[in-house]
């Protein structure tokens, strides 16, 4: 939880802009001292937010907020 506050927060900041990507999961894990099972679960909770969209083979992607 705390990393995908962490990462909400830098959303909402506007420090991640919409259509930024994200690192990859083994990146997060290693830029926020977790492992990439927890960056993984990160990543869910920000698509279950609304915050993000995964796309296959494309990476993670930031979304427009309202």
């Amino acid at each position: 939880m705390r990393v995908a506050n962490e990462l909400e927060a830098e959303i909402k900041a506007g420090r991640l802009k919409p259509e930024a990507r994200l690192p990859n999961e083994r990146d997060l894990g290693a830029q926020y001292g977790v492992s990439h099972a927890t960056a993984r679960r990160a990543v869910k909770e920000l698509r279950e937010r609304g915050l993000v969209v995964t796309l296959a083979n494309k990476g993670t992607y930031v979304l427009p907020q309202p």
